[in-house]
């Protein structure tokens, strides 16, 4: 197996960062034009990877989505930080830490409008590291 960190910084608002020309190059050289799995995770207990549309719309959605979902208001248990930090940490049972990718030829076998995402809701952690991991088929 493969792996690599790399590091991308969300900023101080909620967060849709597409990742997947990193993703891509890395399946790229790990994979040596190969065949395997790209395995994608945040090790951050407030943050998310989903794959989806990006550019048309579909990350601002998701973002409304989500307010709507988990509000950042005075209603959380977990209360430390900022105003409605709590919802950071709900976040990840929608939005799950992981996603696993084909890699066919050396190649991210999405769909034609599928982008891989880091989506981050907290914004008392503007800097955020995603490990991407290649296994070989």
């Amino acid at each position: 197996m493969k792996s690599e960190i790399i590091r991308v910084r969300t900023g101080a608002r909620d967060t849709v960062a597409d990742i997947t020309g990193e993703c891509a190059e890395f399946a790229r050289s790990a994979s040596g034009g190969g065949d395997g799995l790209l395995h994608v995770f945040v090790p951050h207990a407030t943050a998310g990877i989903a794959v989806l549309e990006t550019g048309a719309g579909s990350d601002a959605d998701l973002l409304s989505a989500l307010a709507a979902l988990l509000p950042a208001d005075d209603r959380w248990q977990h209360a430390h930080g900022t105003r409605g930090h709590g919802r950071s940490h709900v976040m990840p049972a929608f939005i799950p830490p992981y996603a696993t990718i084909p890699v066919i030829g050396g190649r991210l076998a999405l769909g034609t409008w599928q982008s891989i995402t880091l989506v981050d809701v907290n914004v008392d952690n503007p800097d955020r590291q995603v490990r991407l991991s290649f296994l070989a088929g």
